[in-house]
Order: C-alpha cells, then structure tokens, then sequence
C-alpha cells in the first residue's frame, strides 16, 4: 500500500522530470530504467529516495527514453526502483555528497504483483497533465458499443452535433489527428467516418488547446488527437468484444498482439451493423413586408442503415535498443443505406393548400479507405537525443447514389476520390539538464476529384448543381522550438512557417482558380510549478482555418426542393491568435483543472441562410441558400473547470463545466433574383451579434453490491444564440452498468444511451437577419433515439487491471506530447 501511495503521488505532482539548478547542497542522482526482457525504456517507472536521518520521502519519475535527474541535499539515502507488474529493485543504504549516476538499471516483470496495480487502474476516466487533458477510454462504460464520435462526445470541452460535426470549447473548427498526423481514418466527410469506427479501438483522447510549433497550425479551436491501441505487453496476447443492441446496433472486434524480443505485432479489426432511426421536423413559415405570405411543413423521417469494416495492422521491429521502424496497414469498407421519408404541405396566408407532396429519398453510399504508414525510430543517445521520421499513404473514395421519388422524381450520383501522401521528419536534442531543442518538416499533398451529378427532368437547367471539381492543397511545414526549465520556472518558444498551394479547377466551366499563401505561426508556452499540489500554465499560439474542398465548390447541392448549400470559391482562410491560461490544483482526493481563454479571429469563416425565389412545380416559390462566407471577425472568450473527486475505491466522481461568449461584426451583401424578369435586388445582412453559452458534464462511478460497476453520465448544452439563429438547451443522461465474470477474463457492459430521449435539437432560425426577416424556419431533429445495448468482452493472456508500458520504440504514442 505505501508503495501505491507513493506511486499516486508522483504521478499527481509531475508529469515529467526536469531538474532544478544545482547548489552547493544538492546533488543530483541520474539514471535510466529499462525493460530487462526487451531493454527498452520504461516510462512513468517510480524511483525512490528515503533520507534515513530525517526520514524524508522524495523521488521522481522517469520521461519517455526511461531516464530520471534527480535533486536532492547531501544526505545518507535508501533508493529503490518500482514500476508496475515489476519486480521491485532496493540499493544499499548510502551516502550520497557528490552526483551519482546509477547507471542502467534493469527491471524483470513479476506477475505476483498484478494483484497490486487495482487503485492505479481506477484512476479517474480523466487524466490531468500540466499540457493536456487525456481521457481514458478504456475505463468509461457508457461508450461500450459505441463508436468514435460517441468517445468524443464524452470528452470534457467537446461537444459532437446530431450530424457529427465536432466542437471544442463550442467552435467547429477543431483539427482531429490520429496517433499524432492526419490520418485517412477520418475520412473525406470527418463526421461519418468517425461514426464507424468503433470505440473499443480507442485507446486515449488527448485535448491539446495550446499546441506548440510541433503541431500543425490548422484548427483555430484546438487539437483533438486520437490515439488508436496498440499492445505493449511481451508475449501473445488479446480481447474480443461482440455488441447486441436495440435499435439494431450488432458490432465485433478483435484486438491481438504478439510482442517478442525483437518484435511487436498488433492489430484491431472492427465490424459493425446498425440502425439509427431518426426525425426531422421543420415548419418554415416566408413573410412579405413582415405578414405571413405562406407556410411550409416538412416532417421527415429518417433511417440509417450501416454496415461496416475496418482492419489497423501493424508490425514494430526493434532493430536494437535504440530504433525500430513500424509498419501499418489500416483497411476500411463500409456501405450506408440511408432511407429518407418526408411528408411536404405548403399553405397560404388563409391556410388554403399550395403544395403536398410525399418526398421519398433512397441513397446508397459505399466508403472505402487504404493507407500505409512508415515510422522509424532512433533514440540516438541515452540523454534524449531523438530522429523520427514518418511517411504515409492513403486513397479514399466515398460513392453516393440516390433515387429520389416526388412529384418531380430525380437521381442523385456523387463520386469522390482523394488521394493524401504525407512526409514527416522530427528531431529533438536535449541541451544540458534542463533544455531541449526541436525542429522538423512536415509535407501534406492532397489530390481530390469529386463528381456530382443530377438527372432531374423538370428541373431549371440554369439551376442544375451538377458539376465536377479538381481540387489540389499542398503544404510544406517547418517548424523549430526551444525549451528550458529554470528551478519552478518553464518556458517553451516555437515557430512554425507553413507553405500553401492550393489549386482549383472546375470542368464544367473550365474555369480555374489559385491560392497561394506563406504564413509564421509562433506558438510561446510558459509554466510554473507553485508547489507539489499547484501549478499554472500560459500558451499563446496563432492558429488558421483552410477552407475545404467542399467549402470552396460554388456549385449547389439539394437537400430538398427549397433548401439548397454551395460552396464559395472566392473564401480565405480564418486566422485566430489564441490565449490560455491554465490553473491545476490537487486537494488530497480532489483534483480540479482551470483554465481562462480568449480567441481573436479575422476573416471569420461562417455559414449564412439567405434567400431566393425561384421556379418550384411551376410555381415562384421562396427557396434557402447555405453558404459560407468570410465575416470581418469574432471574438470568442470564456473558461473551464474539470474537477475529479476519488471519495473512496467504490465511489468517484468527476465533472466539467464550460462557458464562452462570443462577439462577430461583418455585413454580407447578396443579390435576390426576380425569376419573371431577371431583376435583381441587392440584400444586406448584418451579423453583429454578441452571445454567450454554456455546456456541463457529471459523471459518477460507484460499485454496487456483488461488485457492480455503475456509471451515470449527464450532459447539458445551455441555450445559444447568434445572429440568424437561437437553439433551445438540450438535456441528456447515460447509464451503464459492468460485471466481471469468467474469473474476471470476461467483463458484461449494459449500457443505455441517452435514457430520457431527450437529446432533440430545437433550432429556430431566420433569414436573411432576425430583425428583418423574409422567413423564419422552426427545426426540430433527433439523429440517433435511445439505445440500448450490451457488450461482452473476453480477455487472453492480459489481466484486466494490466497498466500498458511504453515500447520505446515507436515514439508516437503520445502524439509528440511537450516535455516543458
């Protein structure tokens, strides 16, 4: 016990080890911890100092190449070495007056002392580092049988709508990495792909909302990075998991993992098969000089048919205890049959009928992904000296083909392929104890086509969206920074400069577009350790927005006969510089992290609803147009809290609460055409607005007789508006219970997602502003209906509490997380 007591509070007062300057006084213990099996380092192993005058209890933990630095006053001291599931190492009692450097220190695994790691592996589903948040998958029940966009939507500072789209702290502009890069498994449309992948593939997600110069500069809001599982235990090990739910909700996956001497083979292979019902319900009511002019109703529902696979396998060879290259092969093939039924009525001012139709739309969509992944590895000394290089490749392509039976009856064919390549090199070299030197290339090359086309009989061929779009985007990164620790004192200084090229061509007019820009990205972090128990940081970085392709395409696309989106191909990017300040404080069981943050965006990318008439059945009917345009700015300013409360072994609570306010100027100026005559008449928007929202997360663990695990989750998303909308709070809660069985290789998860079914968005927006409007749309949608679902998972040759050590040789696990 007092060893775990021990390991707690190291872990809790560091997230790594920087020595303080030497004085006359102090002297400094060094080493490294390695694996005695495999010789590769062991990050987070504990080494301990007791002074035997003054019994005086101090230590440190070890960084990623296994190394500790230690200051401590002259003294006699008894050190020992401890990590989990291994044998603990005890040196002689000594006198230490000079600096003293162990050596190499080998640790060999004991499997008595599995029984020990119980109060570690309960730590709470959210891990709080002085750089990040990281939140644990594996420990939180309420995503069993779910998917990566539920893992998301359980993150603190994250919030994902009922089409998919991400926020962190309340902006969609969010960049999400896999294992550290951009990665194909999210897909050419982000929210679907994310929705199957499964979460039992999901080891970690780190939230990263002051990225250094290492990172890309893409996401003005943040960096969500997910961090995919790979086995680390020596030997052949595994588990397997089948899902069973209501609505249909049937998943399998298979994690295995053979790790030798030399190598370490591992692998996830997913399969899912699902329903989603869900409903869309919109009364838009056009007005003409601010009276009723006419109604329309849509009530639709919609059913979502997926079924999916998806493979990740890789192979580590350690080519010695130094360096290793990785091999990945990540597989995906999915095929949706989306299913939309949508009852239409149209009715004057004096209620009598316009139109009523019965819009039936039946799209299949088949999504397919290849990528290759390269790492190599050199850990070129023992002092932290680092190369990594990486090179990937991945072709996507997503085909639609949609039969849509109305009173007009029409067909919808879309195909698109994106082929992405990726250069990545990055070099770190230690400079003393204490500071640290980085630098590195990163080469992101995309080429898209995209082909959409529309067979529609009655429709105006001055309307017809139908186009074809090439799309290129290459960028060249480069980045340095520099870090240092001076006693409590940290600072780390970055420049990234990044180099776009970005080349559009449309077929169907021949016409051709270019953008061209070069941008300097510095990023300044500081921190200061206060004591054991408190600490703060500062981050500054200058982060931007790129317009994507489906962004920049000015052709329409349908959602209906009367709700219209397009691109805009004249969009410059958004650039935001933002400010953090972070506050982390330990109480004994109670561990809160805060944070104060602002964002000033110019060229401020934003989604519009204006309007336009047009030639509907014959008939001028008003139609709405989405688009997004660059407003002049936004200013986005709000705070934090994630507190974790371990009452005891059988009862933990955590929670996280975020408010933000935001504030845009810009005018946007669009034309309405008379389709009798051709007239058109200019309209002015105004977006000024200044609005704030709120969002709130609670969650509790407690254990139930016969050694039930329970989890309660509840979320609320306060009400939030802006200039052409106002969306109603929305309420949901969670509810899982866990059961070990099968002498605790088996785990049974019921899990029962949104238990109220209260998770509706009830949206009331207005065009083309809220105090002139020409129509006002009520919305009401419900993606996904509560489910429920139970999970079994059997485990092999792994215990259930088994803490995973770092390789060593693969340094990407941590997504090139900072060591300042």
């Amino acid at each position: 016990m007092k060893k775990i007591t021990l390991l707690l509070l190291c872990l809790l007062t560091s997230t790594y080890l920087l020595a303080q300057k030497p004085n006359i006084k102090t002297i400094s213990i060094t080493g490294k911890i390695v694996d005695a099996n495999t010789n590769q380092p062991l990050e987070y192993a504990t080494v301990v100092l007791k002074n035997t005058k003054t019994q005086a209890v101090s230590g440190g933990i070890t960084d990623q190449t296994g190394s500790f630095n230690i200051k401590n006053p002259i003294g006699t001291y008894l050190i020992s070495v401890e990590f989990i599931s291994f044998k603990t190492i005890k040196f002689p009692v000594q006198e230490i007056s000079s600096n003293k450097n162990l050596g190499t220190i080998k640790l060999y695994e004991d499997a008595s002392s599995l029984d020990e790691v119980v109060v570690i592996a309960e730590k709470s589903t959210v891990d709080i580092r002085l750089d990040k948040k990281i939140y644990n998958v594996g420990k939180d029940m309420t995503v069993k049988g779910g998917t990566a966009s539920d893992v998301l939507d359980n993150v603190p500072s994250v919030d994902v709508d009922p089409e998919g789209i991400v926020s962190l702290r309340g902006s969609e502009n969010v960049r999400i990495l896999i294992d550290g890069k951009p990665s194909a498994l999210v897909g050419l449309s982000g929210a679907d792909a994310l929705k199957q992948l499964p979460s039992d593939a999901i080891e970690r997600v780190e939230v990263i909302t002051s990225p250094s110069a290492r990172y890309d500069s893409e996401g003005t809001a943040g960096i969500l990075n997910i961090i995919l599982r790979k086995g680390k235990s020596s030997g052949f090990n595994g588990s397997v998991n089948v899902t069973a739910g209501d609505p249909k909700n049937y998943q399998a996956g298979v994690n295995l993992n053979l790790r030798t001497e030399k190598i370490n083979v591992f692998s996830n292979i997913g399969y899912n098969n699902s329903r989603n019902p869900g409903v869309y319900n919109s009364n838009v009511t056009y007005l003409t000089n601010k009276s009723i002019d006419s109604v329309r109703i849509e009530n639709r529902d919609n059913e979502r048919l997926r079924n999916g696979f998806n493979a990740n396998f890789g192979l580590e060879y350690f080519l010695n205890e130094e360096s290793s290259i990785t091999g990945t092969i990540f597989v995906r093939d999915s095929k949706n049959d989306n299913i939309s039924t949508n009852n239409i009525n149209s009715f004057d001012s004096s209620d009598n009928d316009l139109y009523n139709s019965l819009r039936i739309q039946d799209e299949s969509e088949k999504d397919q992904t290849l990528q290759f992944s390269l790492n190599y590895t050199n850990n070129l000394d023992d002092k932290g000296q680092k190369l990594t290089v990486d090179l990937q490749h991945s072709a996507s392509s997503e085909n639609e083909f949609a039969i849509i039976t109305d009173t007009n009856p029409e067909t919808n064919t879309t195909g698109e392929l994106s082929v992405d390549n990726l250069v990545q090199a990055d070099y770190v070299l230690p400079i003393g104890e204490n500071s640290q030197f980085e630098a590195g290339y990163r080469g992101s090359f995309q080429d898209l086509t995209s082909d959409y086309l529309v067979v529609a009989p009655n429709l105006d061929p001055a309307y017809n969206p139908s186009n074809n779009l090439e799309f290129t985007q290459n960028v060249n990164a480069f980045y340095t920074q520099f870090g240092s620790k001076i006693n409590k004192f940290s600072y780390l200084f970055g420049l990234r400069t990044e180099i776009t090229n970005i080349d559009i061509h449309l077929n169907n007019t021949n016409e051709n577009y270019n953008k061209n820009y070069t941008d300097f990205f510095p990023t300044i972090n500081f921190g200061y350790e206060l004591n054991d128990d408190q600490s703060f940081t500062l981050g500054y970085s200058k982060r931007l927005r790129r317009p994507n392709s489906w962004y920049l395409n000015p052709f329409e696309s349908r959602e209906s006969e009367v709700i219209f989106s397009k691109g805009n191909v004249n969009l410059d990017p958004t650039y935001t510089n933002s400010f953090d300040l972070g506050y982390l404080n330990t109480w004994g069981k109670l561990t809160l992290n805060s944070s104060i943050y602002y964002q000033h965006s110019t060229n401020n990318i934003t989604r519009v609803n204006s309007q336009d008439v047009r030639f509907v059945n014959g008939k001028e009917t008003n139609v709405i147009i989405r688009q997004p345009i660059n407003l002049a700015s936004e200013d986005r300013s709000g705070f934090e809290f994630t507190a974790n409360y371990n009452a005891s072994r059988k009862v933990r609570f955590s929670g996280s609460f975020n408010y933000y306010q935001f504030e845009t100027e810009g005018e946007y100026t669009y034309n309405v055409t008379d389709p009798s005559n051709g007239n058109l008449t200019p309209i002015t928007q105004n977006f000024d607005t200044k609005n704030d929202s709120w969002f709130t997360r609670f969650d509790a663990k407690i254990t139930l007789p016969w050694d039930i695990q329970s989890q309660t989750r509840i979320f609320y998303y306060g009400p939030k508006n802006d200039a052409q909308s106002e969306r109603k709070g929305i309420l949901s809660t969670n509810l899982a219970f866990s059961k070990d069985i099968l002498k605790d290789k088996g785990t049974l998860v019921l899990n029962v997602s949104d238990l109220f079914n209260s998770r509706k968005y009830q949206v009331l927006g207005y065009a083309p502003s809220r105090e002139n409007p020409t129509n006002i749309t009520d919305q009401t949608f419900q993606r996904r209906m509560r489910q429920v679902s139970l999970t079994f998972t059997y485990r092999f040759n792994q215990s259930k509490n088994q803490k995973d050590r770092k390789s060593g040789g693969n340094g990407n696990d941590n997504g090139g997380g900072e060591e300042f």
